[in-house]
């Protein structure tokens, strides 16, 4: 991570802390208003929203279908979310995981209730490359040094390449970016999610697969469906209501992935339809949608991977971040 993203995480996180403890002294909540008769009018935060998210797009709808009113705000980066989670802007975001763990840490009124996706990054490499020994000295490109998916890579390589062997690590950033330097030569190997395998694989690129993350920390859920605690605890039937219809939209992919294709042409329009249909089907043919698949187990095996990762500090547990209720319920 740059100098200057540091220094703007820290700021964020330093007025994440001052919003919560002022939300707490208030008394909390103002992220959903009453229309009457239980329906609610609230405001959920998302950051880009891509693939992964259109199934909570679709849930909103279902929600809304149901008399609730409902904005979507889109945001640059998941620390605006966490800030508005914790102030009550928001009363709900679907983002990466360590950024609310981290809000945890410090006393902000965050929870997580639901899985938004698993663990779909993979290690890719050139052609010929089999094992983390085979990468020693190679170039190998990462998003950040910050980067939920750089902490992945660090950990299979310590666990997996022979003592005092590692590739060297060349920031590029986007995957965008680094699948095509992995196609070009520039870098020997890059971790990937499934939808630039896809685009990769549509361009004829020569590469393959040398670890896969959701074998090798099958604990680890990177993102996922966090709320404001009050909101939780005030409107808990909107709140099941809400992780019920993502189940629900989860088992709706795994059964036919034309669905996620259909969810892809109604919120991402301007995506490839062809290229989004093999996306779809990877990932139902994965399993990776699955909003019930947070369990205490793998909750804490996500904070201590967080902990290894140096990330957050020990002694947090998976009751202190989460309230699995909600998934409990719709399963």
């Amino acid at each position: 991570m740059d100098a200057g993203t540091h220094l703007r995480r820290l700021a964020a996180l330093a007025a994440l802390v001052a919003l919560a403890a002022s939300g707490a002294a208030c008394g909390g909540g103002g992220a959903a208003e009453s229309k009457g008769n239980g329906k609610l009018s609230f405001k959920v935060a998302l950051t880009e929203p891509d693939i992964t998210t259109v199934p909570i797009l679709a849930a909103l709808d279902d929600l809304r279908g149901q008399g609730h009113t409902i904005k979507v705000v889109e945001l640059a980066e998941p620390e605006l979310s966490i800030e508005g989670l914790a102030k009550g802007d928001y009363a709900l975001s679907a983002e990466a995981t360590s950024p609310a763990l981290l809000a945890v840490e410090r006393g902000a009124p965050i929870k997580i209730i639901a899985d938004a996706i698993g663990n779909q990054w993979a290690v890719y490499g050139k052609r010929g490359i089999s094992s983390c020994d085979q990468l020693d000295g190679s170039p190998f490109g990462i998003f950040s040094e910050g980067a939920t998916a750089t902490a992945m890579v660090k950990e299979w390589v310590r666990s997996t390449c022979a003592p005092g062997k590692k590739p060297k690590y060349l920031t590029i950033g986007g995957s965008d970016v680094r699948a095509q330097a992995l196609v070009t030569g520039r870098i020997a190997a890059t971790a990937l999610e499934v939808s630039d395998v896809v685009a990769l694989e549509s361009k004829g690129g020569e590469f393959a697969k040398v670890a896969d993350f959701a074998q090798s920390l099958p604990d680890l859920r990177p993102q996922t469906v966090y709320a404001n605690g009050d909101f939780i605890t005030e409107h808990k039937d909107v709140t099941q209501a809400l992780v019920t219809a993502l189940t629900r939209q989860h088992a709706k992919i795994n059964a036919d992935p034309r669905h996620l294709v259909g969810l892809a042409a109604k919120y991402l329009p301007e995506e490839d339809g062809a290229e989004m249909a093999k996306v779809a089907d990877r990932y139902a043919r994965a399993g990776l949608f699955n909003a019930a698949a947070l369990t205490e187990k793998n909750m804490q095996g996500t904070i201590d991977f967080f902990v290894r990762a140096g990330v957050i500090k020990e002694g947090m547990t998976a009751k202190d971040a989460a309230d699995l209720t909600f998934v409990k319920a719709a399963r």
